[in-house]
Formats: C-alpha cells, structure tokens, sequence
C-alpha cells in the first residue's frame, strides 16, 4: 500500500492510494500516519477496510500533500554508503557504516519549499533511500531480523550544507538539520509493493539538468544491514526515519555541479516510490 497525508502543514489528513491510484480518506481508523499507527494493527486495519471498500475516497489533486509519516521522534543518517559517492568525495568507503542525525523538525512534504540557510554558500542535494521504522528495534540479532520492524519506504532528500557541514567545527549534524532540510515523500509505500530494498533505482535533476542517478545495489551497506546495526546503538522507535545514503552526483563531489539557489528546482525519484518536485528559496 501506499500511504499519504494531503492537506496544509501541520493539518494533514491521512489517506491511502489504492491499486488504481484513486485516494481514500483514513480519518475512520486513524487521526494520523504516525508510529502508533505503523505499530499496531493500523496497515492490517487500513487493507482490510479497503478490501471492504469501506473507505470514502479523497481527492487529492492539487493539494498539499506532507511527509507521509507525522512527527519522526528522529531522523537517523548514514554517509558515504555508495561506492561511487565515496569515490567523488576522495574518501575511502567505511568499514562501518558512519551515522549521524538531522533533527526531527527538518522534516517537511515532498513539494514544499527548501530554504536555503541565511549565511550558506554551499547548499547540496541528496537523493536517499528513506526507510520508516514500523516497530520497536532493539538489539536486532541478524540484519534478518531488520526486515520485520520495516513499515515502509520512501523517498528523501537529504539537504546538505557543506561549508557547515565541513568547515565549521567537523560537526556534521549543523550541515544537515536546517530547517526544511529533509523533504520526504510523496508516499510510504510497504515492503510488498516496494520489493527487494536493494533494487531501486535512484535519480536527481536540478533545473531539468541530470545530477544523480544511482542504484541501491551499489550501497556499501545494505538497508537490512543498516537498520540491525542502529539497533546496536540505539533504541529505533515506530515513526523513526532512516537516511540510508546518496549515490554520486552531489555537488561536492568531483564534478563541476553547482551548489543550490534560490529559485531552482529540485526534482528526485525512486522506482515505486514516487516523486518530490521542490523549489529553493532563501531563509
């Protein structure tokens, strides 16, 4: 399945798409996608209504639509897990995937404006992998244990400033966490319509131009394999965002791509995830 939540920001509605597309409202099960929700029976409750045709249906073109789970308790981050993208930046891959955060509160839709930080002179993009944490994970044995606290997965971008990021201290987490840093969605799509994590294709254009376009076979370090590693350092909880790494074609790599501004356009997608189409503005 694959759910949204249409409507201004901080007053979306939740709804459900179903195999043709057409939209459903979901206010009769749940006041909102959040890790409630996605921790008890709500996605059962939500299949079966639908195969009930129990559900009223919602239109949702030209709405809004915002991130497809409400209120991350954290956004989870992990660099460098593409070869390509470790080649560009002349870093050597990791032998452990490397985590950092992006505060909570970057979240935003998928469509929404992304603000350039007042003082920024290197604004980049990410296209990531996004996976929603569907149940408590705590000292997972096995990254095969990872597949079951999987509640779906979606598409971020993970919004970088580099000269924060790198010049200012080595303190990743002030590049990342500015505000509207983390636009996510359209949709949280399941595991079973999403398939095998590890073959999506990924793909980024600025202004129509080509940036990114990768692959997540070529992570270093596979979704499962993430989600069970985090659960050695800390407690996942229902809602959680993970940020599983962005494929070569970043501005800060070897290329000649120019940072963000104002005014460009920002369009990514993955394979039966959707599309996010932003536009950049200034703080």
């Amino acid at each position: 399945m694959r759910f949204l939540r249409v409507g201004p920001a901080g007053s979306e509605r939740p709804a459900v798409l179903d195999a043709d597309g057409v939209a459903h409202d979901l206010t009769s099960l749940t006041a909102d996608i959040d890790g409630t929700f996605l921790a008890g029976d709500g996605v059962q409750r939500t299949r079966a209504a639908l195969a009930e045709g129990a559900l009223p249906r919602r239109e949702v073109t030209g709405r809004r639509i915002g991130a497809p789970v409400a209120r991350p308790g954290k956004v989870v981050c992990v660099g460098l897990n593409y070869l390509d993208h470790a080649e560009e930046t002349a870093t050597p891959p990791p032998d452990e995937p490397v985590v950092f955060m992006k505060a909570a509160n970057t979240v935003v839709g998928p469509d929404d404006t992304v603000l350039i930080p007042r003082t920024s002179a290197k604004t980049d993009y990410e296209i990531e992998l996004a996976v929603v944490v569907g149940r408590t994970a705590r000292y997972l044995p096995s990254p095969d244990a990872a597949a079951e606290v999987v509640a779906g997965y979606t598409i971020a971008d993970d919004v970088s400033e580099r000269a924060f990021q790198h010049e200012r201290g080595g303190q990743w987490d002030k590049g990342k966490s500015c505000e509207t840093f983390n636009p996510l969605g359209p949709w949280l799509v399941t595991p079973d319509e999403t398939g095998d994590p590890q073959d999506l294709a990924l793909r980024l254009w600025v202004n129509g131009e080509p940036r990114q376009d990768g692959h997540t076979k070529n992570m270093i370090f596979g979704v499962h394999h993430i989600v069970w590693y985090l659960s050695q350092f800390m407690v996942l909880d229902p809602g959680d965002v993970i940020n599983t790494g962005t494929p070569a074609g970043v501005a800060f790599g070897a290329n000649d791509f120019p940072y963000l501004r104002a005014g460009d356009l920002v369009e990514a997608e993955i394979d039966r995830l959707g599309r996010q189409r932003h536009v950049v503005g200034q703080a």
